[in-house]
C-alpha cells in the first residue's frame, strides 16, 4: 500500500491527470477508497475531486466516518462538487453520515440538498436514533397488483435506474399499503400477460420503521433476505433496508460488545482516530472500579492473616485459586452474552441455563481439582517441595476449594447478563474483568473456609 501512496501521490505532484483519471476509472470504488485511506490530506481532496459523479458517490460510501469527514472538510471551498455529492449519496447512507456531524455542520450540508432530497433527509433524520428508519432509503420499484408481467418489466426499465436493488420488487396498493413482495427472479419467469397479483403469495416479511436496528440483523440472519421493506404502523410502505447498511449495524454492535466485554467503554472514533487522552478517559472509569474492587481481596487476606501465619503453604495456592475462578467466569460470561446477543437464550430461560451451569462448574471443578491434588502428590513424592505431614489435607482442601471456586465462578459469570438484562443494561457491560474481580473476592472466601474445615486441629 506504501508504494500505492507514492505512486499516486507522485502523480498529483506531476499534474498527471489524464493518467491519474485512466488508472482510476480502472479501479473498483473500494479499491480508491482503500488509496484515498492511505493518502495525506491535501493529496485526498485532490484525487476524490477527479472522480466522475458516480464514482466518487459510490466511493464516499466506502470510506470511514472520518475520512468522509475530512473530504466533505477539503471539498467545502467546491462548493459544486459539495452541493453534487450530497445530493448523490443513497439516503440512506447520507442519514447514517449527518447523524454523526454536529448539529450546526449538520444543518449547513442540508442547505446544500435540492428540496426533495432535503425533505428525504429530514424525515430520515426525524426517526429515533438506533432505529431501522435511520437506515432505510426510499429508493425502491413499487408496482400495483394489476399490473402484466410485461408492463412491470417496462415500469423497471423506467424507474429502477435509481433503485438501491432491483432484486425484489414491492406490490403496494392505491394508498401506498404494502401487498406483497416479489424477487425479480419470479417475474423474470413468469407468463408476460399475467398479472403481478397471479403470482405473488401474499406472504412477505417486514420492519417496523420505529424498530431497533438490531431487530434488522436478526430479521435478515433468519430470512436470509437482501433487502426488506420497512412500514409505519399503519401499513403503508416507508422505504427498504439492504443487507449491506445492517451488516454495518453488526459490525458496530460486534465492535461495541468486544469494548464493552474488554472493560472499557466503547469508542466514539476508531482506536487510530481516538486522541490520547479520550482513550484514557474511555478506560480510567472501570480500571479505577476494578482496583477499588481488588481492594476488597486484600481486605479478604486480611481477615484470614492468621490462618495464613499458621498455615503458610496455603498461600502458594491463592493465585492457583482465585485464576481458576476468575476464568471459569470469564468463560460462562462469554458464552450467555453471546446467546443473549444473537436471541439463542432469552430472559426466560434463566433457571435452564443455571442448572446446566451448576453440572458444568462441579464437572470443571472436579477436573481441575484431581489436577490439583496430583499436582500436590508428585511434587511431594518427588521431593520438589515438602508439604508437610498433613500434604494429604493439604491437597484435599486445595481440590475442594477448585470444585467451589469454579462452581461459584460459573454461576456468576451466567447470571449476572441475566440480572443486567433484566434491569435494562447492556450484558455486554458483564466483562470479564469485572466477573473476575467479583470471583477473586468471594473466591478467596470460598477457600480460606474450606481449608479451616480440613486442616481445623492440624495446621490450623
Amino acid at each position: 500500500m506504501n508504494e500505492i501512496k507514492i505512486h499516486f501521490q507522485q502523480l498529483i505532484e506531476d499534474k498527471s491527470w489524464k493518467i491519474l483519471k485512466q488508472e482510476l476509472s480502472d479501479l473498483a470504488p473500494f479499491q480508491i477508497a482503500e488509496i484515498i485511506e492511505s493518502l495525506d490530506k491535501d493529496y485526498k481532496i485532490f484525487l476524490f475531486r477527479l472522480l466522475s459523479r458516480e464514482l466518487a458517490k459510490e466511493t464516499f460510501q466506502h470510506l470511514s466516518h472520518e475520512e468522509q469527514e475530512d473530504i466533505i472538510e477539503g471539498l467545502a471551498s467546491y462548493a459544486n462538487k459539495l452541493t453534487g455529492l450530497l445530493n448523490d449519496l443513497d439516503p440512506d447512507d447520507r442519514t447514517a453520515f449527518f447523524e454523526e456531524l454536529p448539529g450546526t455542520v449538520c444543518q449547513r450540508l442540508m442547505q446544500m440538498l435540492s428540496k426533495e432530497e432535503r425533505e428525504i433527509a429530514t424525515r430520515l433524520l426525524g426517526y429515533p436514533e438506533e432505529s431501522i428508519g435511520r437506515l432505510m432509503t426510499p429508493e425502491y420499484v413499487a408496482v400495483k397488483p394489476h399490473f402484466t408481467v410485461q408492463q412491470t418489466l417496462e415500469h423497471i426499465r423506467k424507474f429502477g435506474h435509481d433503485s438501491e436493488t432491483l432484486n425484489v420488487v414491492y406490490i403496494v396498493d392505491n394508498n401506498w399499503k404494502l401487498i406483497d413482495d416479489i424477487r425479480i427472479r419470479e417475474i423474470l419467469l413468469a407468463s408476460p400477460e399475467q398479472t403481478i397479483n397471479e403470482i405473488s403469495d401474499n406472504r412477505f416479511v417486514y420492519l417496523n420503521a420505529y424498530d431497533d436496528q438490531e431487530v434488522a440483523v436478526k430479521v435478515f440472519a433468519d430470512h436470509d433476505r437482501s433487502a426488506l421493506p420497512v412500514m409505519g404502523s399503519d401499513g403503508t410502505l416507508l422505504g427498504i433496508v439492504t443487507v449491506d447498511d445492517v451488516l454495518d449495524v453488526q459490525e458496530e454492535e460486534h465492535t461495541e460488545d468486544f469494548q464493552k466485554f474488554g472493560g472499557t467503554e466503547e469508542l466514539d472514533l476508531a482506536y487510530t482516530k481516538t486522541p490520547l487522552f479520550e482513550m484514557v478517559k474511555k478506560r480510567a472509569g472501570w480500571l479505577i472500579i476494578l482496583f477499588f474492587g481488588e481492594m476488597f481481596t486484600a481486605s479478604a487476606m486480611g481477615y484470614f492473616e492468621e490462618e495464613i501465619a499458621k498455615a503458610v503453604v496455603l498461600a502458594l495456592f491463592i493465585p492457583l485459586i482465585i485464576s481458576s475462578g476468575g476464568n471459569s467466569g470469564s468463560q460462562a460470561a462469554s458464552l450467555i452474552i453471546r446467546a443473549l446477543a444473537i436471541r439463542e437464550l432469552k430472559l426466560k430461560n434463566w433457571w435452564y441455563v443455571m442448572r446446566k451451569e451448576i453440572f458444568s462448574g462441579l464437572l470443571l471443578g472436579s477436573i481441575l481439582g484431581l489436577i490439583g491434588f496430583i499436582r500436590i502428590f508428585i511434587w511431594q513424592k518427588t521431593g520438589l517441595h515438602d508439604y508437610g505431614d498433613f500434604w494429604v489435607w493439604v491437597g484435599l482442601s486445595i481440590s475442594v476449594s477448585l470444585i467451589f471456586v469454579v462452581l461459584w465462578g460459573t454461576l456468576t459469570g451466567s447470571m449476572i447478563p441475566f440480572i443486567l438484562k433484566k434491569l435494562r443494561l447492556d450484558p455486554a457491560t458483564a466483562s470479564a474483568p469485572f466477573v473476575a474481580t467479583l470471583v477473586d473476592v468471594t473466591g478467596l472466601i470460598i477457600y480460606f473456609s474450606v481449608a479451616a474445615i480440613f486442616l481445623s486441629g492440624k495446621l490450623l
